[in-house]
């Protein structure tokens, strides 16, 4: 019979593809913004005056003035599998190894601050592994290009083919690149795995310390607006730290010629690089679009994720997956 972490597992999923559906705009503008390679300094007009650098407002406004609404929902259809592949992924493996913990404890408790990394570390990296072919798709879908090579990209249209569909663009890169393509990026995203922890981490000591203070008051428990706010502050702080490592991800999925010499050879190489030809800005470029995207996504899928679970443990009952027993979420 199908246990909690398959329930968890379809309401991240549901959860993930409506945050998804509902930011996405935003993830159009920030991967086009970490993409392009223009230094961040200020540009010398014909007339000698110094123009500040395009905004994430101006960006979103090209797009559209460029290429229509369509163009902010670039590489839309490979997110939504990604993200409920990922989601569930991540849930599955996570709710798994905090019932290990549990059984291990022979009690049903909250997490330690090191199970609790353990278990996101568990889950990233099977997380990661699995769903990184996807990723490298839809970040050459949503920026419209395949290669890092044009220094002189925009945040819009960047020296971009013609768009391609999911299918399209899979065929591209067995092609030109082998089977070997869909993993670029695979060690940032490693890397990045400590994302997920510091999410799920403060979200899950932060809805602790309300659920026992709303306790201890002798009110309510936790509702949707409470995890909508905990997803918010657990995936501002998350994110924050982890920036850098995001912006050199999305460029080393991008075929890299093997004889350019601004080729990353590794993180570390990405990151000085970036750094020397950008300025240390440039490692956060696209930041504000990104924060804003994170924090809503994981607000919404926080929130939703809650209200799903219930559903998903139905929909296993009906499958007769599941006995009708009750559950906590």
């Amino acid at each position: 019979m199908a246990s909690d972490s398959v329930a968890h597992a379809l309401a991240g999923a549901g959860g993930g593809m409506i945050s998804m559906t509902l930011t996405y705009p935003l993830v159009t503008v920030s991967t086009r913004s970490q993409v392009s390679k223009t230094p961040a300094a200020a540009a010398t007009a014909s007339d000698g005056k110094k123009t500040p650098p395009a905004g994430q407002l101006d960006a979103f406004r090209k797009i559209i003035r460029e290429e229509g609404v369509q163009g902010l929902y670039s590489g839309i259809e490979s997110a939504l599998f990604g993200i409920a592949v990922t989601q569930g992924v991540y849930y599955y493996w996570y709710e798994l190894v905090k019932a290990a913990f549990e059984k291990a404890a022979g009690v049903k408790r909250a997490m330690t601050t090191l199970e609790s990394m353990s278990a996101g570390a568990v889950a990233g990296a099977a997380t990661v592994v699995i769903t990184n072919p996807i990723w490298v798709v839809n970040t050459r879908q949503t920026v419209k290009k395949t290669t890092l090579a044009d220094p002189n990209a925009s945040t819009s249209s960047t020296t971009s083919t013609a768009p391609l569909s999911t299918l399209a663009t899979v065929r591209k890169i067995l092609r030109e690149e082998g089977p070997g393509g869909f993993w670029r990026g695979i060690v940032p995203a490693l890397i990045l795995v400590v994302n997920p922890i510091i999410q799920y981490t403060v979200f899950e000591r932060l809805k602790d310390w309300l659920a026992r203070r709303r306790a201890a008051q002798g009110r309510a428990g936790l509702a949707g607006t409470d995890f909508f706010l905990l997803g918010a502050v657990s995936k501002l702080v998350a994110t924050g730290v982890t920036y850098p490592y995001i912006v050199v991800k999305s460029r080393m999925q991008l075929k890299q010629n093997e004889d350019d010499p601004g080729r990353y050879k590794s993180v570390v190489d990405g990151i000085q690089k970036i750094a020397k030809a950008e300025g240390v800005q440039g490692l956060y470029k696209g930041l504000q679009a990104k924060l804003l995207q994170s924090v809503l996504a994981s607000a919404f899928m926080f929130a939703f994720k809650e209200e799903l679970f219930t559903s998903a443990v139905w929909l296993l009952v009906f499958l007769r997956m599941r006995e009708a027993a009750p559950v906590k979420a």
